[in-house]
């Protein structure tokens, strides 16, 4: 039940672009980068001026660093 909680708030969650460097290890520019090439989740819009990617987007993107590194 508790994992339930946590993957339905995961997925309500946005986090923002600071959050996502501490998260990924990856600098702005290389997360824009990423995006522009697709290799990494895009971010939503949450105002005028604002943006933030999805929590759940970015931990299924970690968890696929990971399998990635595990096969090579």
């Amino acid at each position: 039940m508790a994992a339930q909680l946590r993957e339905a708030l995961a997925r309500l969650t946005i986090l923002r672009r600071k959050q996502v460097e501490a998260r990924t290890g990856l600098s702005r520019s290389t997360i824009y980068e990423r995006i522009k090439t697709g290799t990494f989740p895009a971010p939503v819009s949450i105002g005028a001026k604002a943006v933030g990617w999805i929590e759940a987007e970015i931990e299924a993107w970690i968890d696929a660093q990971i399998q990635k590194s595990r096969k090579a």
